[in-house]
């Protein structure tokens, strides 16, 4: 019984290239001989399906019939090994469901993609293996790393693959197979006007195909409908009189289907400008591509079969940034327009030699291909049957024509091969540069940010933490000094402008020398002997503490003090850096508002009602009278100081005499003893003057007059005697209000905002704000933001550097 598994093994040694056999010369026979061995016996095993595959390959309506049965002596046989291009052989269940595939529709009506896995040309040896990939990985995930330290530093740079190409060479087409998804931008006006950064990641253990944006902070896109739509508003939002621009837009797809590359798709080049285009159009193409075909990245010229290659815009632009060639991979595309001797003659690299290869792709199948192999799903393809009908078509056109391509490259499978394998070498060359580059990026940073900022770490959430700490901390003092005695002054100032307009309102009147003026004035009121017996003045009195007690105490007192905290809190921002951020000040303002304006309502009830029982009566004892008569004849004082100062600036501001001149005429027309036309030369703002300073000096007069009967009269001692002391009256009836209502307004206003005020901010700040949110709050402040942005730089270094020399100590043990 032979041995199954050393034919397996030798087989595989098989297709080994001919440069490898010279390091085996020494056991040549032996393995000669077991080679030989092995194909007699693997030929005689085969032959008995050679008839039963080609029937599956020629006759494919056929299989859609017989696909449910099976050739019983089909199972259990041994693998082969054959190339895609020219071997015949191959395990023949792998073989079987290949075939079904190419042909055949699934149960949900969707076209199966061929499995081709063992048809590997005999030329193209995989050599990929986990190691590859893994760097690969790993050196994508550095390379965007950097990217974030610096897209714009050319030391900083890992190789990415650029995609060249004229508009109409199949340029979009090429990297949709690669991804196996129809996902670019599509259109007739020039769709693609930024470059598109596109990385893409091999996970294995991911259900789904995904797409993310990750400097618009758009993540786990399973649309790509939706993907398409977003790089169509991206590229389109770039004006039309520009149609090009150099920034890029950044992409990742992450899928078990894609291999880890780091590709760049360009604008494609045109040969003339449109009449709606600008004519720099094409230099701002060049200019924009130049950019991205500079070493160390590897170029992707795609020109189409049907054109010839000296007209090539790739290759003409490829030539010019790489003259040797040696990082250059041409892709030609639609080699199924072209007889296939034109197709070998372009792809066996001769005329236009490139020292990576040419590779043949057809990424597009015939429209009758999609659509036309299922009236159910004729006319609704998606962009994976898109993509499975290129497939098939494209492997059933190469395995047709495998004779003609002998010694080519072909196929977009074979193609990512063969990106993944150049991408590595080329991963694998930059790192000790990029290592030694990424060392001394991060001793310059390191640098930089001790002198600056000392190593002192800094986050936007610490940022943001910290100043909220420190409001919080200022609050608490706050409530030490902000506290019962502070509102009484507050509300006792208040009532006292209150109390002052309506003495100014109902007593303090220009005492009457009119004929017809028949009120009594302040001066017979202050000699008055017996003040029970004058209603006048009772009444007057009684209507005045009336109004002072029912102006709405309760909602005067709660806006004063809410009013109040709110600008304190506001002082407090600006003793913080708080006060550098807008948002920030505003976010504060209102928190204190909201928790303020919780309990308004009802502290304005609670005062109006504790209050209620002095709006018909008031009782006052002796030392409450005792003390505002002192409050009053000191009120009375600051009002003489007050109007005296703006009587002396008026004369000053229009000078003394003139002011006494308009004075004099004002006096003599209210007493009809002048003419009109002794006004001449008096401008109107000038007469508004003198009438001003005519009131200034009648309430000097009559306020030195009160000040004097207040101070001194011996009648004002005495409570009894209050309707000839209103002014003292109703201050006493000011400090009676103002001290019933400071105790509602501690507790249920005061106290209650010191507590949840601090909780408030918990809640704006950390709960409602996004990371995103916080950033660019601690980034409004520039001292700031070059602290955060110098700190993470730092982290993003050092994080790559770690990486970096985690390869190369893999790479050191190997």
């Amino acid at each position: 019984m032979p041995n199954f598994g050393f034919i397996k093994i030798l087989s595989k040694v098989v297709r080994v290239p001919a440069y490898v056999g010279g390091t085996m010369a020494a056991g040549g026979s032996y393995v000669a001989y077991k080679v030989e061995q092995a194909s007699s016996y693997t030929n005689d095993r085969l032959s008995a399906f050679k008839d039963f595959t080609n029937s599956m390959f020629d006759k494919t309506s056929d299989f859609l019939k017989s696909s449910n049965s099976s050739d019983p002596s089909s199972s259990g046989q041994s693998d082969g090994g054959s190339g895609s291009s020219g071997g015949s052989g191959g395990d023949t269940s792998a073989t079987a469901v290949a075939t079904a595939a190419a042909v055949g529709l699934s149960s949900d009506d969707e076209e199966t993609l061929i499995d081709d896995d063992d048809d590997d040309d005999d030329n193209e040896e995989d050599s990929t293996n986990d190691d590859i990939l893994n760097l690969t990985k790993q050196m994508i995930e550095i390379r965007n790393l950097l990217m974030t330290v610096d897209s714009r530093s050319d030391s900083l740079k890992l190789p990415s693959i650029v995609v060249i190409g004229s508009q109409s060479s199949g340029k979009s087409s090429v990297l949709e197979s690669i991804v196996g998804q129809e996902f670019l931008p599509k259109g007739s006006n020039m769709v693609t006007r930024r470059p598109i950064e596109l990385t893409l990641i091999n996970s294995p253990n991911s259900a789904l195909e995904t797409a993310e944006f990750p400097a618009l902070k758009i993540f786990n896109i399973t649309d790509f409908n939706q993907v398409q739509k977003t790089l169509y508003d991206l590229n389109m939002a770039v004006p039309i009189n520009e149609c090009i621009s150099s920034d890029p837009i950044q992409i990742t797809i992450k899928s078990p289907k894609v291999p880890d590359l780091s590709l760049v798709d360009l604008p494609g080049y045109i040969q003339i400008e449109a009449a709606d285009q600008p004519i720099e159009l094409k230099q701002k193409i060049r200019s924009v591509c130049d950019k991205y075909l500079e070493n160390p990245n590897i170029i992707l010229a795609i020109s189409a079969a049907d054109v010839d290659l000296a007209n090539s815009s790739a290759l003409k632009a490829a030539r010019v940034a790489d003259p040797k060639g040696e990082r250059t991979i041409g892709v030609i595309t639609k080699v199924d327009l072209v007889d296939p001797s034109i197709a070998y003659k372009i792809l066996t690299n001769k005329k236009y030699p490139l020292r990576m290869g040419y590779v043949g792709v057809i990424t597009k199948a015939p429209p009758q291909q999609v659509s036309g192999t299922n009236l159910f799903t004729r006319n609704k393809i998606n962009s994976y049957q898109s993509y499975v009908a290129q497939q098939n078509y494209e492997y059933q056109f190469f395995k047709k024509n495998k004779e003609e391509f002998i010694g080519t490259v072909t196929s977009t499978k074979h193609l990512k091969k063969k990106l993944m394998k150049v991408l590595e070498k080329s991963m694998a060359n930059a790192l000790r540069p990029t290592h030694l580059a990424i060392q001394q990026e991060l001793e310059e940073t390191s640098y930089q940010f001790k002198v600056e900022f000392n190593d002192r770490p800094l986050t936007p959430q610490m940022y943001l933490a910290n100043n909220i700490d420190i409001l919080k901390l200022t609050t608490k003092e706050l409530s030490n000094h902000f506290s019962r005695r502070e509102l009484k002054s507050l509300l006792k100032n208040e009532l006292d402008q209150k109390v002052l307009n309506l003495l100014a309102e109902r007593y303090w009147n220009k005492p009457g020398n009119l004929k017809n003026d028949i009120e009594p004035n302040l001066k017979e009121l202050s000699q008055l002997a017996n003040i029970d017996d004058d209603i006048y003045w009772h009444k007057k009195l009684d209507l005045t503490t009336s109004l002072l007690t029912k102006l709405g105490v309760g909602r005067l007192s709660t806006s004063l003090i809410t009013n109040s905290l709110i600008t304190e809190i506001e002082n407090l921002v600006d003793f913080t850096q708080l006060k550098n951020h807008p948002m920030a000040r505003n976010a504060v303002s209102e928190a204190a508002k909201s928790v303020l304006s919780a309990k308004y309502y009802s502290t304005a009830d609670q005062v109006e009602n504790c209050i209620k029982p002095y709006k018909y009566e008031i009782e006052i004892e002796d030392r409450e009278w005792l003390s505002s008569k002192d409050n009053a004849v000191n009120l009375l004082k600051e009002e003489i100081r007050q109007c005296d100062e703006t009587f002396y600036n008026l004369k000053k501001s229009i000078g003394g005499r003139k002011l006494q001149q308009v004075m004099t005429y004002l006096d003599k027309l209210e007493s009809n003893r002048t003419d009109t036309n002794d006004a001449l030369g008096f401008l109107n703002e000038l007469i508004d003057r003198g009438k001003e300073g005519i009131f200034l000096k009648d309430r000097l007069s009559l306020l030195k007059m009160r000040y004097q009967f207040i101070k001194n009269s011996k009648k004002c001692k005495n409570k009894e005697n209050k309707y000839q002391c209103p002014e003292i009256f109703l201050d006493a009836v000011a400090s009676k209000l103002t001290s019933t209502s400071i105790l509602f307004l501690n507790v249920e206003l005061l106290s209650d905002f010191y507590y949840n005020f601090p909780r408030e901010l918990d809640q704006r700040f950390f709960n409602n704000l996004t990371n995103e949110e916080i950033e660019l709050f601690a980034k409004e402040d520039p001292k700031i933001k070059k602290h955060i942005e110098l700190q993470e730089r730092k982290d993003l270094l050092e994080t790559a550097l770690n990486k970096m020399e985690s390869i190369l100590a893999i790479q050191r043990t190997k």
